[in-house]
């Protein structure tokens, strides 16, 4: 994953108290590179106190834009977020790796069709690129947003979501949810089983809907996906991202003490080593200094994902791949550890 290039941060916009956009200007020389579809990610490398980290956020502009903008909320003692919010400023420059990830929304400007979308928090980021590319590139397309938040302070891009109800008032149509503040115009509470099916059984029972997306934390995600089952919705039709992960993990199994004999491919190179396997194939595969690719490394993002050619590895969690891809042999590095006396992991082919 050593695709990374130098952007210069355009501008810093604050949209909450505790959240800021950064918007990077593309060269042009990399125009291409940095071509997105809705939805997808890209990664930050920045260097804190000497050493380099890596953060992956949702982008939030469309892909017509001139600038790439990316939103940070401050979480509590966080390492990058605290200096995005506080210290980083217009001209300073990040190592930013192109856009990635599965979580997407294709348009077409034939098409019509009416997608919805459940966002908690911060999760609105990649969600408010479908929305904006949607009503630009599908001129007959619609819209149905469902947004959590605490308070209406607190709620990221509200005042350029309800611009954009008014200018498509026909097409886009926004349910503010507020769980510690009574606002006009919304409801009171959070994201519900209730929610769910006051959407697609009261409010926009008419809706036939393409789509399904649904962006915030593990529970929300989950409460919604089962709801839209119970409803009838196709799995194929419902798709996530998650930005916050549960803590429950596998019970590693205790005989996990032995070593493996790993063999790992990565941008056409071919590595072979000897780990423990306690040890994820992913903290193995950096110890040996071998540039695979990651980001969260918490198994919320998809930039690990790699295929298991030969022997087994089991994962600690997993919130993003199917039953039908782990059987197809792919699982994620940074959760996943060898069960076997040898394994061959492949990166470029996934």
């Amino acid at each position: 994953m050593a695709d990374f290039h130098n952007l210069t941060i355009h501008e810093i916009t604050r949209q909450t108290p505790s959240a800021v956009t950064i918007s990077f200007a593309i060269p042009a020389e990399l125009k291409e590179k940095f071509t997105f579809t809705p939805g997808q990610y890209i990664t930050l490398q920045p260097k804190v106190n000497g050493e380099a980290i890596r953060r992956a956020y949702s982008i939030c502009s469309t892909p017509t834009e001139d600038l790439l903008t990316v939103a940070v909320k401050e979480v509590k003692d966080g390492t990058f977020s605290v200096i995005a919010n506080n210290t980083l400023k217009a001209g300073d420059v990040l190592e930013v790796h192109p856009p990635e990830g599965t979580f997407l929304l294709p348009t077409n400007p034939s098409s019509t069709k009416t997608y919805c979308a459940f966002a908690a928090g911060s999760g609105i980021t990649p969600i408010m690129s479908m929305i904006k590319t949607t009503m630009e590139q599908e001129k007959h397309s619609r819209f149905v947003l469902v947004y959590g938040n605490q308070s209406l302070s607190e709620t990221i891009f509200a005042k350029e979501l309800l611009s954009l109800q008014a200018q498509y008032p026909d097409r886009l149509f926004t349910e503010f949810f507020y769980s510690r503040s009574r606002e006009e115009g919304a409801r009171f509470g959070r994201i519900e089983k209730s929610t769910v099916n006051y959407i697609v059984k009261n409010k926009f029972k008419e809706e036939q809907f393409e789509n399904f997306y649904l962006c915030g934390p593990e529970e929300m995600i989950n409460t919604v996906k089962e709801t839209l089952l119970e409803n009838g919705i196709s799995n194929d039709n419902i798709h996530f991202e998650l930005f916050t992960s549960s803590t429950e993990t596998t019970e590693m199994d205790a005989s996990l003490e032995g070593k493996t004999e790993i063999t790992v491919i990565v941008d056409d190179e071919e590595y072979s080593f000897v780990m423990d396997q306690k040890k994820t194939i992913l903290d193995a595969s950096l110890d040996k200094d071998i540039d695979a690719p990651y980001s969260c490394q918490g198994g919320i993002c998809s930039s690990c994902i790699c295929r298991v050619t030969e022997g087994t590895a089991v994962m600690e969690k997993n919130s993003i791949l199917t039953d039908g891809e782990i059987a197809e042999g792919l699982t994620l590095a940074c959760q996943a550890h060898p069960t076997s006396a040898t394994i061959k992991i492949d990166f470029d082919d996934v």
